[in-house]
């Protein structure tokens, strides 16, 4: 017997063997024998990527059973993304003492011994710190102290959204490092899946967290792993294994890997099935966050010019972004000359039916050039009569004269729906029906990347913030994918390149309806108006000079001046132009 406990204390792939024959589970797979090993074997701080589902966080806790079997005075700490998930791995580490013979041992005998999901002893000397607690990341971290240090998938969907939660979160994580006791044997270790392409466990491996990464499937460019694939893995590829074999086939074989590929997306699967967060793609994607220009936009008037200018001070802080790292929003430098009505405004729809797919409406204005995005609204009715309805409303408030819409869904249906109701609601706006013939992605990209590479696109502030805020119902994971800005930092000429693209599609869509106004510059639209007023000036100053000296000390634009002398826009009397 005592020759099996010392085996068992030796060697953590026994011990793993043997509780999952006390589980009833089958024999642990290839995988996680490799995961054992590098917890048992690995450097004092390190982290376990592996395939969704391989079972790490059982792994886990089998090992930190392991070790109390080995040293009942140790202090545990199991960090998770919630409290809930943490206690959950402690209320199973409990189960598991008091259910299997031979870790009887472990039982706590005195009666003053903590024993609760937070927090629990084993047989162990009275200490001040328990043998295992259980905290989530954003829990009360400061005042513990743990010889080893768990933090079990901390990195989820609703804390790695946008770039400054993943840099609370990298700054949560290293906190950590103060709750570990200053000895030889103490060790920190993050085991996870990367949720998104810049993913806080890249910022870790830079801080001498060594990673052991294991995909569900052998790569098939192995630099983009950039030395830290699992060695068992490196072996096989150097002795001929195929690129895409199953690495685990125990766990999940090759059927199983393409079902789920084609349900959760490629670039998904690429995250969580094969670890791979390799940013030498991301010049891949053109639509840059730093060329909007972000501001508070004026319902009806514009400027002359906008001045982009991505000066650090610039950078806008209290507005999330959900963009790649490092593109941030920026304010204007500079408004430019006078402030006129816009030239027109459009609302760009993209209809879609009931489901999943939004019907996506981008109210947008132009002026000398320039683009505004007054607002962005999204619904999940198709084009049901209350989502048509609403947005004539918001066509209203924004003095809309066109809409511009998709006919490719429904062969038209929804523009006929569109001209019954502004028929009932008396709203002279033309309706424009435009057909796509050219891929999504390409039509997308071709429509923003100039106008975005210009500065030209000017943004209202409440549209990022409701952007942001939509569709809260929806899980975190999944609200990501709806939002406009995530649409577009992440669109790129592959084709599926984001599983919905209704918001950016609308606002691409508009913006090539003004396709024509791009190629005026800003300053030759000043350049024309001052040649006008210049113009207008001297006709006045021949047909009334003393007026005309009174309409410039009151300061009077041209269009004031007009009407002040009873002419139209174009100097003709009112009377004749009203005839």
């Amino acid at each position: 017997m005592t020759n099996v406990v010392q085996a068992l204390q030796d060697d953590f792939k026994l011990f793993l063997q043997a509780l999952w024959q006390q589980l009833d589970l089958p024999s642990p797979t290839r995988a996680q024998y490799a995961i054992a090993d590098y917890l048992q074997h690995g450097p004092k701080r390190l982290q376990i990527q592996a395939f969704r589902g391989v079972g790490k966080s059982w792994i886990t806790g089998a090992f930190v059973l392991w070790t109390l079997f080995n040293d009942p005075e140790k202090k545990i700490m199991i960090i998770s993304a919630s409290k809930e998930r943490a206690d959950n791995m402690s209320i199973f580490l409990q189960k598991l003492i008091i259910e299997t013979p031979w870790l009887a041992h472990l039982r706590p005998k005195a009666d003053e011994s903590r024993w609760s999901r937070i927090s629990f002893d084993v047989n162990c000397a009275p200490h001040q710190a328990p043998s295992v607690k259980s905290v989530g990341i954003t829990g009360q971290l400061t005042g513990s102290r743990a010889d080893l240090l768990i933090l079990d998938d901390v990195e989820v969907p609703g804390n790695s959204m946008t770039e400054l939660m993943r840099e609370k979160l990298l700054q949560l994580c290293t906190e950590a490092e103060s709750i570990l006791t200053p000895k030889e044997d103490s060790r920190i270790m993050f085991l996870g899946t990367p949720q998104t392409t810049f993913t806080v466990y890249r910022k870790l491996a830079e801080r001498a967290y060594k990673p052991f990464v294991w995909p569900a499937r052998y790569p098939k460019k192995v630099s983009q792993y950039e030395g830290l694939l699992a060695p068992q893995l490196v072996a096989d590829i150097d002795n001929g294994r195929e690129p895409w074999d199953v690495t685990d086939p125990d766990r999940f074989d090759d059927l199983d890997l393409l079902e789920r590929e084609a349900a959760m997306g490629r670039s998904n699967f690429m995250l969580q099935f094969m670890l791979d967060t390799s940013l030498s793609d991301a010049e891949k994607f053109p639509l840059k966050m730093a060329d909007l220009v972000v501001t508070s936009v004026n319902p009806h008037n514009g400027p002359d010019s906008v001045i982009w200018c991505s000066d650090p001070s610039n950078v806008i802080k209290d507005l999330p972004t959900v963009g790649l790292p490092g593109d941030y929003f920026y304010n204007p430098m500079q408004l430019q000359g006078e402030w006129h009505p816009y030239q027109e405004t459009i609302c760009s729809v993209d209809p879609s039916g009931r489901g999943s797919d939004e019907t996506a409406a981008a109210f947008i204005s132009q002026r000398n050039g320039f683009l505004y995005l007054h607002k962005m609204c999204a619904y999940r009715d198709g084009y049901s009569d209350t989502t048509l309805l609403d947005i004539l409303r918001h066509c209203k408030q924004y003095k809309v004269t066109k809409l511009v819409i998709e006919t490719n869904f429904g062969d038209g249906i929804v523009a006929e729906l569109f001209k019954k109701h502004l028929q009932q609601t008396k709203q002279a706006i033309d309706v424009e029906e435009v057909r796509a013939n050219i891929r999504k992605e390409d039509r997308i990209i071709d429509a923003l990347e100039p106008v975005l590479n210009q500065h030209r696109l000017i943004v209202d502030r409440k549209v990022i913030d409701w952007d942001y805020n939509s569709n809260k119902d929806d899980p975190p994971e999944k609200r990501l994918l709806y939002m406009l800005f995530y649409q577009m930092s992440r669109m790129c000429r592959e084709k599926g390149a984001v599983k919905h693209d209704d918001r950016i599609d609308a606002l691409a869509q508009g913006v090539k309806y003004f396709t024509d106004y791009m190629s005026i510059s800003a300053q030759e639209a000043v350049n024309l108006r001052k040649r006008e007023d210049w113009d207008d000036m001297l006709r006045a100053s021949i047909e009334d000079p003393q007026g005309l000296t009174n309409h410039l000390v009151l300061g009077l634009n041209k269009e004031q001046r007009q009407q002040a002398r009873g002419k139209d826009q174009n100097g003709v009397p009112t009377w004749v132009s009203r005839r």
